[in-house]
């Protein structure tokens, strides 16, 4: 079973909802979720804000963080986690925001540098992860990764 069909089966176990704040995914991690059946019972929607402006109109990233931090961030990722959560109404919410690359990587924020926040009732969560490869492989590992926190974060509720 995919980690999508794990996902899946532990919220409607649980009786748990989730949503999605996506960047350089592009609604990967929805599409890997709705692409179960049943998953209708659990998912409730995604944000891709792969733009700023949706990042902080949409999800309610406050300006500060983008100016100070940027959107690949901890502070970002939290943000939208959160704004994903409480816009959609949901137990659990997950956020993508990184650099899938060729470019836009510095020696501070390299390519494959990805941030991920985590937001239910108990709190938020950040995890910070550089996955290697080119584009294609970074963008498949991160929604894999932002799968396995969902999930392990249904397992623990």
């Amino acid at each position: 079973m995919t980690t999508a069909g794990k996902l899946v089966k532990s919220l409607i176990d649980k009786k748990l909802t989730c949503a999605t704040a996506e960047s350089c995914t592009g609604g990967g991690v929805g599409y890997a979720i709705t692409g179960v059946a049943g998953s209708s019972a659990v998912f409730m929607g995604g944000v891709v804000s792969y733009d700023n402006s949706v990042k902080q109109g949409v999800l309610g990233v406050p300006e500060e963080v983008l100016a100070a931090k940027g959107a690949v961030s901890s502070e970002c990722a939290a943000a939208m986690a959160e704004g994903a959560r409480r816009l959609l109404s949901t137990d659990l919410a997950v956020s993508i925001t990184g650099i899938a690359g060729p470019g836009g990587g510095s020696a501070e924020k390299p390519v494959g540098l990805v941030w991920f926040g985590l937001a239910s009732k108990a709190g938020t969560t950040t995890d910070k992860q550089i996955f290697p490869g080119d584009r294609e492989a970074v963008r498949t590992a991160a929604i894999e990764h932002a799968l396995a926190l969902l999930l392990g974060a249904a397992d623990l509720t």
